[in-house]
């Protein structure tokens, strides 16, 4: 069975640190991105790492704050986050890419796998 597990979200204050976890199973990804979803919002793109963590991508939003990691040993995937802002308080998702395609990066759609979320509160 094939599971994305996040961790590591909470509240925290703007100008703080939150460092989300995904922890996959069953299957190894193409490439692994963090998408989130605010109240009344569409999913959105925040980063994306190939399976190699050669090339990484960010959303403009998030660029210079954010930092995409993994570790295929531990078959996780990692989301750094640093000088939260109260506009990032959504739900996290993690998702797996199961073959390579040409999609972009940030194609939410390109996606095969998701986790189930985990909630990210930043107060101001």
């Amino acid at each position: 069975q094939v599971q994305l597990v996040e961790s590591g979200g909470g509240t925290a204050q703007a100008g703080g640190s939150l460092r989300l976890s995904c922890a996959a199973s069953g299957r190894t990804f193409s490439m692994n991105g963090w998408f989130r979803q605010a109240p009344g919002k569409e999913r959105e793109f925040v980063a994306a790492i190939s399976r190699s963590g050669g090339i990484a991508n960010y959303a403009d939003s998030v660029k210079g704050r954010f930092t995409i990691s993994r570790d295929n040993v531990k078959n996780t995937v990692y989301l750094q986050m640093n000088n939260l802002k109260p506009e990032d308080t959504a739900v996290y998702y993690c998702a797996g890419r199961a073959i390579s395609t040409i999609a972009p990066m940030a194609s939410l759609g390109s996606y095969h796998y998701w986790g189930q979320g985990t909630q990210v509160t930043v107060s101001s």
